[in-house]
């Protein structure tokens, strides 16, 4: 898929701290905040927006220590989702958005649940119309946390680009298919180099601290439970971190319980569907555009 539509790199501060962002389809009153995951970038939703921004405002932050945004001077604080959260509610208020759809992939998804709750910040209480769980839940798998969080807390590093390209095509297989391209830009968008000259993924591997000093940041159901607005489940078939089981506590309890949840398993795909092919691409956007 070719990226038609322009966007715009940005640069915000909320709460006190630098926050890197791109904009599509800027001249649209309805806006999009399309979330990346726990060791991404914002661009990994490149696709998403493009397909949006016809009729929507897309904005794609990177978190803060992932991408070009600033790392954080206090990890252990910071790199939680109460603090991802504040920084959410900031960026609303900067960008004068008093309501929007939120599309996450797995990191991404639980900040917007626990914004959407309004239970870490009161007020986003009612400014997220609908929700887009990637391959996210309110309970994640153990094992798969523990593998996740051995992986991006020693970050490899590596001689040339394209070696670094083979290693994100090994660990992010369960994304599914990507064309040549999307790889290479995938890989060109998240590589930093090292003051020895080698490359490595493009984030603070201080990032993990979430996992340390808060080990259960990701039990989030007491924020599922009030909501009250629509949420989009996409389960990778395959996936390892969001069980089946989970899912369907999800459709007995809280938006499930109300007919306000519905759960699509993605073929093809484990930890997480890209949203980079048009089945997955429509599927969203009948979703949100449904909500309206």
């Amino acid at each position: 898929m070719s990226l038609r539509s322009p966007c715009a790199s940005h640069y915000v501060t909320c709460a006190g701290r630098e926050i890197h962002y791109t904009e599509w389809g800027a001249q649209h009153e309805r806006t999009v905040i399309a979330w990346h995951g726990l060791a991404r970038t914002g661009r990994d939703m490149d696709e998403l927006a493009e397909h949006l921004s016809s009729r929507y405002r897309v904005i794609c932050p990177d978190t803060i220590g992932r991408g070009l945004s600033q790392w954080s001077p206090r990890p252990a604080q910071e790199y939680c989702l109460r603090f991802y959260a504040r920084i959410a509610a900031a960026l609303f208020d900067q960008l004068k958005i008093e309501k929007a759809h939120w599309v996450g992939t797995s990191m991404g998804g639980a900040i917007g649940t626990v914004c959407a709750s309004g239970l870490f910040q009161p007020g986003m209480k009612n400014r997220i119309q609908s929700l887009t769980l990637n391959d996210n839940a309110p309970q994640l798998a153990d094992a798969a946390i523990g593998r996740i969080r051995a992986y991006a807390g020693s970050p490899p590093a590596f001689d040339t680009v394209l070696e670094l390209e083979a290693f994100f095509r090994m660990v992010y297989k369960p994304y599914g298919w990507l064309s040549d391209a999307q790889w290479r830009r995938l890989t060109e968008t998240s590589a930093r180099r090292l003051p020895d000259g080698r490359v490595t993924p493009h984030y603070d591997p201080a990032m993990v601290q979430q996992f340390i000093s808060h080990p259960d940041d990701y039990l989030i159901w007491d924020h599922y439970d009030v909501l009250n607005i629509p949420v989009l489940c996409l389960r990778g078939a395959d996936s390892d971190l969001v069980l089946r089981e989970t899912t369907r506590e999800m459709m007995r309890r809280g938006p499930g319980a109300s007919g306000l949840t519905q759960v699509v398993e993605v073929d093809g795909c484990g930890h997480a569907p890209a949203l980079n092919v048009p089945g997955q691409l429509d599927r969203v956007a009948a979703f949100i555009d449904a909500v309206r």
